[in-house]
């Protein structure tokens, strides 16, 4: 078999990223998966310290052939000071220039996915970075306009239609083009995951979805008619369904998805099931980028407790999906 190149980002050097990310590298690999560790040396040589074992060695460039572990310093910002679990603006630098030099390697095909490490979005605020966090920073450096979060445990598989807005905001930005295209991103990805039918089951935004317009209107004037656009397209869609039944529903296995309105009401139930082996998967990118499912926990960072599982899912998952065909490649 071909090696495999993919690259892991260190995230906020705050936080847990670089722990994880080298937990996860140290665990049996296949013989043909190539893992690079992208961040300064020395965050690497100092998580290894932490961690009581060998840091893999660094590789100039990735031109040459790669060990089946390394390390990859892109050099693109000044060393951030360690201060674990600090929200700082010069580990949110760092963060951003790894993530370009990891974009660059993947659009120049040196890696075939990145699993990126959590970053802080109020660290990133704090240096002045106007994107919001990974999604939108990745859609901006490829070029994709439509792109969607899937995140995804053993059970449930989730697609937002909105992403972070206050919910005061949520019902003003939900519109079916939102809709449409969230259904739209699953169709294409669930075979991409292995589910060749993609039945999608679709959330209504208000209580009891509505209650046939008695606790909201947007289930009859927003919800409903994108969901007959995407049946004319061919689409395996049902909905709107209540979010309190809609999640049994796809657990019993009537649904090999659920596209959710907002944030909390499609990653509670998926977290509450899958909280340590999460992944999030950008969808619509011509790249392939998975991530795990939770923050930087700056409140573990440097104390050699965090669980990798989240991080190793991401990364099987990667591997995974990059040995099929990227429906947005």
């Amino acid at each position: 078999m071909n090696p495999i190149a993919i690259g892991l980002t260190a995230g906020d050097p705050n936080g847990i990223g670089p722990e994880i990310a080298l937990k996860a590298a140290r665990r049996p690999q296949p013989a043909n998966r190539r893992l690079v560790l992208i961040g300064h040396r020395g965050i690497w040589e100092r998580t290894a310290r932490q961690l009581g074992c060998p840091c893999p060695p660094d590789v100039p460039d990735l031109e040459a052939p790669l060990p089946r572990c390394s390390t990859w310093d892109p050099d693109m910002a000044p060393p951030p000071r360690p201060c674990p679990g600090k929200v700082r603006a010069d580990a949110a630098r760092a963060a951003y220039a790894n993530i370009l030099a990891a974009v660059a390697a993947a659009q120049n095909k040196r890696l075939a996915a990145i699993v990126t490490a959590p970053i802080s979005k109020e660290a990133f605020h704090l240096a002045g970075i106007r994107e919001p966090g990974h999604t939108e920073l990745l859609a901006r450096l490829t070029g994709a306009r439509r792109y969607a979060m899937m995140l995804f445990g053993e059970k449930l598989r989730v697609v937002l239609a909105t992403r972070h807005l206050p919910l005061r905001k949520v019902a003003d930005a939900l519109t079916a083009e939102a809709i449409v295209e969230a259904v739209e991103m699953l169709a294409r990805a669930l075979p991409w995951m292995g589910f060749k039918r993609a039945r999608i089951g679709v959330c209504g935004l208000n209580p009891h979805a509505g209650d046939g317009g008695a606790l909201g209107t947007e289930e009859q004037t927003v919800i409903a008619p994108a969901l007959a656009r995407c049946r004319k397209r061919g689409w395996h869609v049902s909905g709107p369904i209540p979010a309190d039944v809609i999640f049994h529903q796809h657990l019993a296995g009537k649904f090999d998805a659920v596209v959710a309105m907002y944030h909390d009401q499609g990653l509670g139930p998926m977290k509450m099931l899958s909280f340590e082996t999460g992944v999030n998967l950008t969808l619509g990118l011509p790249i392939l980028r998975t991530s795990p499912d939770h923050g930087t926990a700056f409140d573990l960072a440097g104390r050699n407790r965090a669980n990798p599982a989240s991080m190793c899912a991401a990364l099987d998952w990667a591997a995974r999906l990059a040995a099929r065909k990227n429906p947005w490649a």
